[in-house]
């Protein structure tokens, strides 16, 4: 491209606005400020134009889509670290780089994680609603809306990555016993910090674990990793929290067994079919079976605007013709 033309760099949602600030001064930069989803027509011609486009995980990058891009049409920087929303090997075999947004997400995620591996025994959402519902509380009683402890209990973590590792280390210190299944066994000295338990066979974690938490990506590999067949290994005192993932959970067959008394509970933050949420899981929410929230693991200040920069950086690399230190590969899903 000409030296003296900058590249048009397109945003499908809105960015914080430090965010933005930065890119217009950088880059071309088309905003998206009422931040609406981009249509499919809206994205055909973002990448029919743009340089560079910033998708999100709600924008579906697929291998029909990058086939009406453009000739300058070079990068695709995620904004988020999964990128199971893009059609990463097509990507690459056009000749076009994919980044992401690694790492600034794992310390908010692992909080919001301990939050819900909390809130689920506990009933902390049945007795908030208690005080801001229409029924008046009559007070403090010995057996009235009794929890379970999560001391001294057994935590199985499905994904031993940044994250699963961040939210041992939190659950540690609220006494929770850490066991683990991942692809590949993390170095001896990861287990011995957080004294954690390798499973060799995720089957078997399953069925012995109190509480079972999900950290590994959403890829077609992991597409109902926890299938009907495995949640009924469960336990059913056991409660499952979910912050990585919908597709990693079969959804039908959880709500079955919540219905049917066979799982104690769940904490969930995402969802199947993602924004729609099933009205089977919302009733189950309305009874106190299960604790839901609208994907807000990552959602920080702090952490969106890390994000952002993450963005910045890889755009500015790419384009000073530099890899940018956030490619990711096919090799690498």
């Amino acid at each position: 491209m000409p030296k003296s033309k900058r590249p048009l760099v397109v945003l499908t949602r809105k960015l914080p606005d430090s965010v933005e600030v930065r890119m217009r001064e950088l880059f071309d930069t088309r905003l998206n400020a009422d931040d609406m989803p981009m249509s499919r027509a809206d994205l055909v011609e973002a990448i029919k134009t743009a340089d560079v486009l910033v998708p999100t995980v709600t924008d579906r990058i697929d291998a029909a889509l990058l086939g009406k891009a453009g000739e300058q049409f070079k990068l695709i920087a995620n904004f988020g670290n999964g990128v199971d929303n893009i059609d990463v090997a097509n990507a690459v075999e056009r000749g076009l780089t994919v980044t992401n947004t690694p790492n600034v997400l794992t310390e908010d995620t692992a909080d919001m994680t301990m939050a819900l591996i909390l809130a689920v025994p506990r009933r902390l959402v049945e007795g908030a609603t208690v005080l801001t519902g229409d029924q008046k509380w009559t007070g403090w009683s010995p057996t009235w809306m009794l929890g379970h402890r999560i001391s001294g209990k057994r935590l199985g973590i499905v994904g031993m990555g940044r994250i699963g590792q961040a939210v041992a280390r939190r659950a540690r210190a609220f006494g929770l016993q850490i066991h683990y299944h991942n692809r590949r066994r993390v170095p001896a000295k990861i287990e011995q910090e957080l004294a954690a338990t390798y499973w060799d066979s995720l089957d078997q974690m399953l069925a012995r674990m109190d509480i079972i938490s999900i950290h590994c990506p959403h890829t077609p590999a992991t597409y109902h990793l926890l299938s009907a067949r495995r949640l009924k290994l469960l336990r059913p005192n056991a409660t499952i929290v979910n912050t990585a993932r919908g597709e990693i959970i079969d959804e039908n067959a959880l709500v079955r067994l919540l219905i049917d008394g066979n799982i104690a509970g769940a904490g969930l933050d995402v969802f199947e079919h993602e924004p729609a949420v099933s009205p089977k899981l919302v009733r189950l929410a309305r009874a106190g079976k299960v604790v839901l929230l609208p994907h807000l693991a990552s959602a920080t200040i702090e952490g969106r605007i890390d994000m952002g920069e993450r963005v910045i950086v890889n755009i500015k690399s790419f384009l000073d013709g530099h890899k940018p230190p956030d490619r990711v590969l096919p090799s690498m899903l």
